[in-house]
């Protein structure tokens, strides 16, 4: 019998190549940016030598450039389980970042040596986290390290830390031109809307764009991939021709954007939002349309798409309260109370989220509702309760609870004393019938600017409003003594025609001695009386000619 042919060995029954030419394979591709095949490879070394770190971590960046963040974590999870010698912490928190777990990544980057490296990502995560305090602190450390980017992400920090104002001072303390990049122009642009300099703003935005142009055309991008990457500078150009008062500037620009679709997800989004804002109520349903295109798909909620965590925390939530206020313009409460319910968690440091539940409650006709929630916050955040204050006295007002409203409105101590603060609380003292409470408001103000160095009109103000309070309620002697008070300081002509109307009703002696010093109104000696009745009255004179000083409206 014929001897039997032996078959060609099985590609599982090769010996793998040896390890030398494997790493060789792996650095090439890594070179040449083939990060799958890098992969491949790295699974083939770690076939022979398991424990490799120079193969996992190989294995790990190249999952990270593929955006195989989900994979690149499980390799290092399976790592520390192995409890192999060697510390990935620095991988994990960036996988975390990048998985927007941002409170963990924080975490594993603690006990890590403050490198460059690490403190950048630590600022990243503190950006997105929205702690702009200590991301600037860290930014303002690693000016020492020429990071390319620096610059960039230091004005952005400062601007988000609300201290916009520390920008132009830190630039010329670091000899740093605005129009060096397109990307520093931009920011820069940014901390000059948040000091109100829009007109600057504005020829700031327009050296981006095109400082932007030039860069990108010598980088041989083609055009719609430069107007991907000029993108926030559109929008922001039609903010600031919204904020100038240039609305329909605005709102073309805008919708031009979102035609497009040209813009990043983050640009998109934003543009979206302000065209809502702009618009008002108006196509209230075309909005909400607008604002589904920025909802994760998957998600039974409306929840925000995970292309947009780069959005800062105040643009999130700006997004979520239209989507709010809309909804009850739409009166689908279900859902505007769905998501009023979600939104404390998400932006727990804000107060937006509680008026946002109150305007929930009043549509629903709780304002008593309303009114509870807003107390208990006031309460519980002491620090954040001025809005929370003032909002829970327009609800109660507007539902005929004055006394809540004027209650509300005692506790926010600094305006107490202002004259429209003090005509509020004693209007709505009046109506809950609480006269002498009234009176003390009034008392206590004409206290506290007397008291004051300064502001001599509005004491004026608020002791003659108080005296016509007190007339009006009987009191015409505490009245009187105002009035007095006016004439002998002030030398008030209108003091004293109210303190001779005032005293006239309980001594008419003493008023006729106050009304010897008014003086005669100009004009009226010599006039006859009877001619006056013969008179047709006043005419009207059709065209007759009108003076314009001052400021006009162009055409």
């Amino acid at each position: 019998m014929a001897p039997k042919v032996k078959g060609k060995a099985t590609a599982s029954q090769q010996p793998p190549p040896p390890i030398e030419d494997l790493f060789s394979n792996l650095n090439r591709h890594i070179e040449r940016s083939e990060f799958e095949q890098a992969v491949k490879v790295a699974d083939q070394v770690l076939s022979v030598a398991p424990n490799d770190e120079d193969a996992i971590r190989c294995k790990v960046v190249a999952l990270i450039k593929c955006d195989s963040i989900d994979k690149a974590l499980s390799t290092i999870h399976s790592a520390q389980r192995q409890n192999l010698p060697f510390d990935f912490s620095y991988f994990k928190a960036y996988c975390l970042y990048r998985q927007n777990k941002l409170d963990e990544a924080l975490e594993s980057l603690k006990g890590l040596e403050r490198t460059s490296e690490t403190m950048l990502l630590e600022s990243q995560i503190l950006f997105r986290l929205g702690k702009m305090d200590a991301c600037v602190d860290v930014y303002q450390k690693l000016q020492k390290s020429k990071i390319d980017t620096l610059e960039i992400n230091l004005v952005a920090g400062l601007i988000l830390a609300g201290k916009s104002s520390q920008v132009q001072g830190m630039m010329e303390a670091n000899r740093i031109k605005a129009s060096s990049s397109f990307e520093l122009a931009y920011n820069t642009a940014c901390s000059l809307i948040e000091r109100n300099k829009y007109t600057d703003a504005e020829q700031l935005l327009l050296t981006a764009r095109r400082v932007g142009q030039e860069a990108l055309m010598d980088d041989n991008l083609a055009e719609d991939d430069i107007e991907i990457e000029l993108a926030p500078i559109a929008v922001q150009l039609a903010y600031v021709q919204q904020l100038l008062g240039r609305s329909p500037e605005a709102m073309e620009a805008y919708t031009e954007i979102i035609n497009r679709n040209l813009a990043d997800e983050s640009s998109f989004a934003v543009a979206v939002n302000n065209l809502i804002a702009l618009k008002g109520s108006k196509d209230v349903s075309d909005n909400l349309r607008k604002l589904d295109r920025l909802k994760e798909q998957d998600a039974q909620a409306f929840q925000l798409a995970r292309g947009l965590d780069k959005l800062s925390p105040k643009q999130k939530e700006a997004i979520y309260a239209n989507r709010v206020l809309l909804l009850l313009h739409t009166n689908k409460m279900d859902q505007a109370r769905e998501l009023v319910t979600a939104l404390p968690d998400m932006f727990a440091d804000s107060v937006l989220p509680v008026l946002l539940q109150a305007a929930v409650f009043v549509r629903e006709n709780k304002a008593a509702k309303a009114e509870e929630i807003l107390g208990q916050f006031a309460e519980k955040f002491p620090d954040k309760s001025r809005v929370i204050l003032l909002a829970r006295a327009q609800v109660a007002a507007a539902a005929g609870h004055p006394q809540i409203a004027a209650d509300s409105l005692s506790k926010i101590l600094d305006i107490q004393h202002m004259p429209a603060t003090v005509a509020t609380l004693v209007a709505l003292k009046e109506r809950a019938g609480d006269v002498d409470g009234a009176s003390t408001v009034l008392d206590s103000a004409i206290k506290w600017w007397s008291n004051a160095m300064t502001e001599d009109d509005k004491l004026n103000v608020i002791m003659q409003e108080a005296a016509s309070f007190k007339v009006r309620h009987g009191k015409e002697e505490d009245a009187a003594r105002l009035y007095e008070e006016l004439v002998r300081s002030r030398g008030s002509m209108e003091a004293l025609v109210g303190l001779v109307n005032t005293v006239a009703r309980v001594d008419v002696d003493k008023a006729e001695a106050y009304e010897k010093k008014l003086k005669p109104l100009p004009g009226l000696k010599g006039i006859d009386v009877d001619s006056l009745e013969k008179t047709s009255g006043a005419k009207h004179v059709e065209g007759a000619s009108v003076v314009v000083t001052g400021a006009h409206e162009g055409g």
